[in-house]
């Protein structure tokens, strides 16, 4: 009889641990998937993103569901990923915190930031469980894709450091105004003694010409209201127009009339390796607009608009990663990805030249 009861009790435990267990995991794989996600109308915005996406169409024919990228695959990881979830169910039914697209725009970089940290803090585990580097063919990856896979193997990065908008439209990056307003504010206490100057804005040299934002001048002599200064930089052969940073950099630093090229003091042009000719110049003007006595508030700003611009989409690329020539493309191709000003640009564009790695540890 003990013997008969003790077979009854692991029979009816086995049960209830069947069921419990079992239930348990029918519910949990129930409620992973994208048809339960889509039962809540807060949904409809990220699922037409995801629609839109690569994950979603492609030619390969495969589709990633919302839980192969939202939902680890470990037990802590899916577990933990679950219980987190149910603040949604709450938000959902009870305060209505993003059940209008304004709502949900309003909230858009919160809820961003809170699944980049969930995947950086576990290496884009679901990302990694399609994609890894050793699996990649790189002859069917661009030239750019490569160099950037290789640098985040070098540099500890993981998936979502750079693929920040893969399925879902990022949220939108902007500055307000006023680090800008401030920056021209420091201009008004540069003193009329400062022997060397860097412009904030475009500067107008009157019929010479105009010197682009964030270059570097010297001045030959100041008043209240103008100063005298020269410009140097190079000339290449064919584009006359235009001065450039260096001998071979194609950083453009001031754009010429017929008046500023008549006007200018110019070596001998020599060839370069690429077969170009380029020599040294300079030009002497006036003008009257806003500079610093320094660089660093300039180049301070420009950190601050690439934290703003390029690191909310992707992990922050030194800029010694590229050279002079290679950051214009790069930075007008990024730029035209976002709300980015054109002055704006042309200051972080020049940030990002004057700190390249074929200039870094000159004086620029």
């Amino acid at each position: 009889m003990k013997m008969k009861k003790t077979i009854v009790v692991l029979l009816i435990g086995l049960a209830v641990g069947w069921v419990t267990l079992g239930g348990t995991q029918v519910i949990m794989h129930s409620t992973s998937d994208t048809e339960f996600c889509l039962s809540c109308h807060t949904m409809q915005i990220p699922y037409e993103e995801y629609q839109g996406s690569i994950h979603f169409s492609n030619a390969k024919g495969i589709r990633a569901e919302c839980s192969d990228c939202h939902i680890p695959s470990d037990p802590i990881g899916y577990v933990w990923t679950k219980i987190r979830a149910s603040k949604d169910i709450y938000h959902e039914f009870v305060t209505g915190k993003i059940d209008d697209e304004e709502k949900y725009e309003e909230h858009r970089m919160e809820m961003a930031q809170m699944v980049w940290d969930q995947m950086k803090s576990n290496d884009s585990a679901t990302c990694r469980s399609c994609h890894e580097l050793d699996a990649m063919d790189t002859y069917e990856q661009s030239e750019d894709a490569i160099k950037m896979h290789d640098y985040g193997g070098a540099n500890n990065l993981t998936c979502i450091d750079c693929h920040k908008g893969v399925a879902h439209f990022p949220p939108v990056a902007e500055m307000d105004s006023e680090a800008y307003d401030n920056l021209v504010s420091e201009t008004e206490n540069t003193p009329e003694s400062a022997k060397h100057v860097y412009t904030v804005s475009s500067a107008e040299m009157g019929e010479f010409g105009r010197i682009n934002p964030a270059v570097a001048l010297e001045v030959l002599s100041a008043s209240d209201t103008e100063r005298q200064v020269l410009l140097q930089g190079y000339q290449m052969q064919g584009a006359e127009q235009v001065l450039y940073m260096g001998e071979g950099q194609r950083s453009i630093i001031a754009s010429l009339t017929d008046a500023g090229q008549a006007g200018l003091k110019v070596g001998e042009y020599k060839e370069d390796e690429y077969g170009n000719k380029w020599r040294r110049a300079e030009l002497t003007a006036t003008i009257s607009s806003p500079v610093l006595p320094s660089s660093e508030s300039l180049w301070a700003y420009a950190e601050e608009l690439d934290n703003v611009y390029c690191s909310a989409c992707h992990a922050k690329i030194p800029a010694t990663h590229f050279t002079v020539n290679a950051w214009g493309p790069v930075a007008k191709g990024m730029g035209e990805r976002t709300d980015i000003s054109e002055l704006d640009l042309e200051i972080l564009t020049k940030y990002f030249q004057n700190h390249a790695k074929d200039v870094a540890g000159s004086d620029h």
